[in-house]
């Protein structure tokens, strides 16, 4: 393996690859996939809809990436042959590896464990909503949840969080909880909004991209056609970021032909690499040079901002030794950041979970804002706040409420609009439900979509947490890790759902742009497989005879759409999107004008203090491969890491030497909370950083969280290594 041989991002590699998986999955089934008017399932960067599939909301074509051929290839398979179940017990599926998992095939039909049994078997749906119904109607609402992840429909999520608290709970959380949450908090205490401040057409005329904690050459590839216009265009892109990710340095843009031909486009005009966890003092030090050289927006900030002069004395105080300490960045080079940026007329700030997956991911994003808000570059067309949010309707789920906590307005919609009084107490987020789980005091879940067990960091205590469940009810179209790895002595039910081309009812989502759009649905692959909104309407009528909530006639898309426009601000114009066929931004979420949802409409600068320094030698982050989305891994080798397998652990060189280990030597892996076995890969890391695949070295990450968002801290944990002896 070669550090330094280089590797250029997209390419005819990625061209070719696109090309074999359409070839094997069938080029007229990908074909009528990737054309048909249904949103991507990749990635919340957003595609297709009834512009066409491959088609943006600007109505740029081809808007597709492998991701999207991806998602594609796992949806069109065939149902996973009955014998599977009938001769192999769960130890034998708990042997096999994620990717293994996801090329069984689609889940066809239910699939039952009684309490105490080894095997699944396949039953009748029938037989299947009866149990479900059966187990949760004798269940205390209270010591039940109800988890998402970003992959349903606005229709079915809707559904979904009503019906857990018509049931009796507000034990109501999704995926964001372990991704964007603090996101969502550090923007609030900022400017009074919880998503981005700017539209697709924004990226377009900003002169000025930062890509902070993010690698969107792996997990958003389409964002990289934004980068690449905005270079093109004499513009700068800044990454920082603690690795040196190859595909933000260079990047061949198939979109491109004159990117192709040249072997690839200079997507970073400058890399800046700050230690892991280290970020606000990096960033505090830009602010203190914007400050330091006068340029910062001083009409902007005394007439939309408070907390200036306290943010202005905080990075005043801080010493240029310290944060040069603190990030092991030099002060020259934070002070080429600062000039870039004064020099920018417009400047868009975009993150990934590399700024939230730490224990001050809150504070990490108000940074970011505060940043952002020193030269008025949120407020107007062309400038703002972008986090890269990863599933596809990710955002969607929480906008209609799938949450521990609604707000008050939208609960008292709701309850008007039903006639009905929901749970008064505050519902657990993601952790906490398993780590009441964990606790013994949940008896039931329902799990709709995604790989919880995957997700939970702390891998010995995820599978304990859940297995401590008695009933688990799982709404899937493909098989993971999760449905064989925690199930305990209890019961498991799986129900086999339609993928979202192939929904029988037209469905929405929201993008990260605040971007809704709307899918047809329509194709049929698999004969008894179901749409969620269609199973969670008959449970609920089961469970709930009695209940004033018209669960029977949400069954139909467009009544749940209606309900959906009028409780939810915002989202009024989707009461008819199914007629109008009018796509739409959700109302006063960007902005382009300086008003913010604070009570005086002025934002707020949050001053941020430096996080203490690790006392761990090494801090390790988490990371996704080119070949994964989420925790589904659809090649086992990273191409964009020179090939490394999913047991890789990446160091600098000097820390390699100083630890006596070399490159491919085995070594332990600890931290407080567990070890693993890795191969050492060279990799272009700041001394005292590291990093590893996701979710495989979730054995190392504790439990701990950002108290403010609820997220764990997958991209700090302090570890140790110890070469294995041969």
């Amino acid at each position: 393996m070669n550090e330094h041989k280089p590797i250029v991002g997209g390419g005819p590699k990625k061209v070719l690859y696109t090309l074999a998986t359409v070839s094997r999955i069938g080029i007229g089934k990908a074909a009528k996939a990737l054309t048909a008017r249904n949103t991507c399932k990749a990635c919340a960067y957003g595609m297709g809809g009834q512009m066409g599939g491959m088609t943006n909301e600007l109505g740029e074509f081809p808007s597709v990436c492998n991701k999207s051929v991806q998602a594609q290839s796992t949806d069109i398979q065939p149902a996973i042959p009955y014998q599977i179940f009938e001769h192999h017990p769960i130890s034998d599926l708990m042997e096999l590896s994620g990717r293994e998992m996801e090329h069984l095939g689609r889940l066809g039909n239910p699939i039952y464990k009684s309490r105490n049994s080894q095997r699944f078997h396949e039953v009748t749906w029938d037989f299947a909503l009866d149990l479900a119904a059966t187990r949760l109607r004798a269940t205390d609402p209270r010591r039940s949840f109800f988890y998402s992840s970003g992959r349903s429909s606005n229709e079915a999520g809707f559904i979904f969080q009503l019906l857990a608290r018509a049931y009796g709970t507000n034990n109501v959380n999704n995926c964001s909880y372990y991704c964007h949450q603090a996101t969502s908090e550090g923007l609030a205490t900022t400017i009074g909004k919880g998503t981005a401040t700017v539209e697709l057409a924004d990226l377009k005329g900003a002169d000025l991209i930062f890509v902070i904690g993010a690698n969107p050459s792996s997990n958003h590839p389409r964002f990289i056609h934004m980068l690449k216009n905005c270079r093109d265009r004499g513009g700068e892109v800044i990454v920082i970021n603690p690795a040196r990710e190859p595909g933000l340095v260079k990047f061949a843009v198939p979109k491109s032909p004159g990117s192709m031909l040249a072997g690839g486009t200079e997507i970073a005009s400058l890399f800046v690499q700050p230690r892991i966890g280290s970020d606000i003092a990096l960033l505090k030090g830009i602010a203190k040079a914007v400050v330091e050289m006068a340029a910062e927006d001083a009409v902007f900030l005394s007439a939309h901002t408070n907390g200036f002069d306290d943010f202005s004395a905080d990075v005043a105080s801080l010493e240029w030794d310290d944060i040069e300490a603190a990030c092991g960045v030099p002060r020259q080079e934070i002070e080429e950041i600062a000039r870039r940026y004064a020099a920018s007329r417009n400047a868009v700030f975009a993150w990934g979970m590399g700024m939230t997956h730490h224990l001050h991911g809150t504070a990490n994003v108000e940074a970011i804002a505060n940043l952002a808000l020193l030269r008025g570059m949120i407020g107007r067309p062309f400038a703002g706040l972008l986090p890269l949010r990863g599933h596809s309707n990710v955002q969607g789920i929480g906008t209609i409420g799938v949450k521990p906590v609604l707000a008050r307005d939208v609960l008292t919609r709701m309850e008007r609009a039903f006639g009905v009084t929901f749970p008064a107490e505050r519902g657990l987020d993601t952790m906490g439900c398993i780590q009441a789980a964990h606790d013994g005091a949940i008896d039931a879940a329902v799990i709709m979509g995604g790989n919880l067990y995957g997700a939970t960091p702390d891998t010995a205590f995820a599978e304990a947490a859940l297995a401590r469940i008695g009933f688990k009810l799982f709404l899937t179209t493909t098989l993971n890790q999760g449905h064989v790895h925690g199930l305990g002595e209890g019961e498991a039910l799986i129900l086999p759902v339609t993928a979202r081309d192939e929904e029988w009812e037209p469905t929405t989502q929201e993008s990260m742009f605040n971007f809704v759009r709307l899918s047809d649905g329509g194709i049929r692959r698999l004969g008894n497989v179901r749409p969620e909104s269609t199973i969670l309407c008959d449970l609920a009528t089961m469970m709930l005879p009695a209940s004033p909530v018209p669960f029977a006639a949400f069954k139909h898309h467009a009544k749940i759409r209606e309900a959906i426009a009028s409780i939810v601000p915002g989202m009024e114009q989707l009461a008819d999107i199914d007629v109008a066929k009018r796509e739409f931004h959700i109302a006063n979420r960007l902005l382009h004008e300086p008003h913010f949802g604070m009570p005086d409409g002025k934002a707020r600068f949050v001053v941020t203090p430096l996080p203490a320094q690790p006392t761990a030698p090494l801090q390790l982050a988490t990371v996704r491969s080119e070949g994964q989305f989420n925790t589904i891994i659809y090649e086992e080798r990273d191409s964009y890491r020179y090939g490394a397998g999913r047991d890789s652990l990446f160091l600098n060189r000097e820390d390699m030497a100083a630890f006596g280990v070399s490159e491919d030597q085995r070594v332990w892996v600890k931290s407080e909370t567990g070890r693993m076995e890795a191969r050492v890969v060279p990799f272009d890391l700041p001394r005292g950083s590291a990093l590893a695949y996701y979710p495989e070295a979730n054995v190392l990450v504790g439990t701990a969280i950002d108290e403010r968002s609820r997220t764990p801290a997958f991209k700090s944990v302090g570890i140790t290594i110890e070469p294995i002896a041969h």
